[in-house]
């Protein structure tokens, strides 16, 4: 199994595999909308207008798991990123990226390669890149910004 061959599920129903991102520098994130980190959306829309037509995806999955910071229906948070942060990258079906529930593109991430990205996600906005090969090549945590990614990004762009 690939990356590529994960299922998912957009924020309107629609069940797809990753495949259409062959090809692009992913930037997968846990996101809530009532965490204090929540103001990275700016950052990750900046870092996307910037890099989005040089093959940069960023891949929103909203998950409810920490203290419930992400409450609201997957209509509700996709309004919200939009009213306030002015998003505009693909936001995917709230899912869990821990324990019983966790999504398998999550489980995919965390056991890339030799499994040095194992372990479980400690927060909201945490990230991880992948290369256009579907290569797992690095992790960052919560505190880590956006714009403290973004040379990272232009590495994998060739830029």
């Amino acid at each position: 199994m690939t990356l590529y061959d994960i299922k998912v599920v957009t924020n309107k129903g629609e069940e797809k595999t990753l495949e259409e991102y062959k090809g692009k520098v992913l930037l997968i994130v846990n996101t809530a909308t009532r965490c204090g980190f929540t103001p990275q959306y700016k950052g990750l829309e900046e870092l996307y207008q910037k890099y989005k037509d040089k093959g940069l995806e960023i891949l929103d999955f909203p998950c409810n798991q920490f203290f419930h910071q992400a409450p609201g229906s997957d209509d509700e948070i996709n309004t919200f990123c939009e009213m306030k942060y002015k998003t505009t990258f693909p936001r995917f079906k709230k899912i869990d990226v821990n324990g019983t529930n966790e999504h398998p593109l999550y489980n995919y991430l965390k056991n890339f390669g030799d499994g040095k990205f194992k372990g479980n996600i400690k927060w909201n906005f945490s990230k991880f890149l992948v290369d256009k090969e579907g290569n797992v090549i690095a992790r960052y945590g919560s505190t880590k910004s956006p714009s403290k990614i973004e040379n990272d990004i232009k590495n994998l762009l060739g830029e």
